[in-house]
């Protein structure tokens, strides 16, 4: 598990230090840095899968496009480089400095600095021979391998289709930033069994079934259907939300299922310390959706798995009390952070980040100002009371 990340001239921090759990909810305004968060271990996963070899880190793949070095380096404090840092719950500890042209789409690797679990020391510059943007004679790769097996979902997901790619699952072994490869996935490990702890009982523990079951718990009735285009590399979905009716193509039922989907593959396909980003996992759910989703994400982490979401739903947060208050995941094993523009006027009245905590009935000890109370600030207009 990854347990913290610190960011130094990236995006619109100076200097970050956040600590990472099993699981991480990333809150705030907009425009306050949470996805900079997300993006900077997307850039390290992006290169280390696209361009083994490489020693830039690359700003534009198939996961993301951040465009030029100018729009990734901090533009207050930051000239040519960025630094970032990740520290793993097993001791090891890995640093690169990115230094590049503002107009160019990609940044040398500066230099490095790790730490392995053993107390073994590295540090190299610019003229190593680089693997998986580590110098190639570093032995330590247990991190590096969760990286490059990351999954990141986007908040714009792809939406319902008549059909969807079938791919070779070495080719797509995630489900895609925009979800794009979930129903690959699901058919090609259709009858893989998933971790123990997300089984549904009464349901076959593969991954197929206890994906049609979960999803099931945000649309009652659902039950899913994949079948292979007949010498096409290509799958159809259906899905029948009622046993009264016939399985319709996914452009004819509501629009959350196709949003919801990549997010339940993602996790029933994980596997024990592997990695999920998640940005707004709320999407197109209504609000009792919404707290199943923190209950389902909370039981992910549960399981194993590192998850970290960014979200603005208040719902979300609150699914996730309730797991710890039912003793499902323990509150140290949760961190929330709550993000604040920077301010331009000199000003300095406090982190950029606060980080509430929760106790074991799942009370959160602070409420900042701005985070997740927009609701008693509309009861309290109502009442009469501001």
């Amino acid at each position: 598990m990854i347990t913290r990340i610190d960011l130094r001239h990236f995006k619109c921090f100076d200097i970050l230090k956040l600590p990472l759990s099993p699981l991480t909810l990333l809150s705030g305004t907009n425009a306050s840095g949470k996805s900079s968060v997300m993006q900077a271990l997307v850039l390290l996963h992006q290169t280390m899968r696209e361009h083994e070899w490489s020693p830039r880190l690359m700003l534009n793949g198939s996961a993301i496009r951040l465009g030029t070095a100018a729009e990734v380096i901090d533009q207050v404090y930051g000239r040519r480089s960025c630094n970032i840092s990740l520290f793993d719950q097993d001791g090891a500890q890995y640093s690169w400095e990115f230094e590049g042209e503002r107009d160019e789409m990609s940044m040398a690797v500066r230099s490095f600095k790790g730490e392995t679990s053993k107390g073994v020391d590295w540090e190299s510059d610019n003229t190593q021979l680089y693997h998986w943007l580590l110098p190639a004679e570093w032995n330590e790769r247990s991190l590096i391998e969760r990286l490059r097996k990351l999954t990141y979902l986007t908040a714009e997901r792809l939406g319902p289709r008549e059909y969807y790619i079938y791919d070779d699952p070495q080719l797509t072994p995630v489900v895609g930033s925009r979800g794009e490869f979930a129903v690959s996935v699901l058919y090609s490990g259709r009858d893989q069994n998933i971790l123990p702890n997300l089984v549904e009982a009464g349901v076959p523990p593969t991954r197929f079934r206890q994906v049609e079951a979960h999803m099931a718990r945000f649309f009652p009735g659902c039950v899913l259907e994949i079948e292979q285009v007949p010498r096409a590399n290509a799958v159809t979905l259906g899905i029948r939300i009622s046993n009264d009716t016939d399985y319709h193509r996914p452009v004819n039922t509501g629009f959350g299922v196709t949003q919801v989907l990549p997010v339940v593959v993602a996790a029933l396909s994980a596997e024990k310390d592997d990695i999920i980003l998640i940005e707004n996992p709320e999407v197109h759910l209504h609000p009792g959706g919404q707290a199943a989703m923190g209950r389902f994400l909370a039981n992910t982490a549960a399981s194993g798995v590192q998850v970290i979401i960014e979200t603005h739903s208040d719902h979300i947060l609150n699914g996730i009390r309730r797991t710890v208050k039912d003793g499902i995941l323990s509150s140290e094993s949760v961190s929330l952070h709550f993000f604040q523009p920077r301010r331009t006027d000199g000003a300095d009245d406090g982190l950029q980040v606060q980080s509430p905590l929760l106790d074991g009935n799942g009370n959160v000890d602070r409420w900042p100002d701005g985070f997740f109370d927009q609701f008693d600030r509309d009861m309290n207009y109502f009442a009469g009371w501001n």
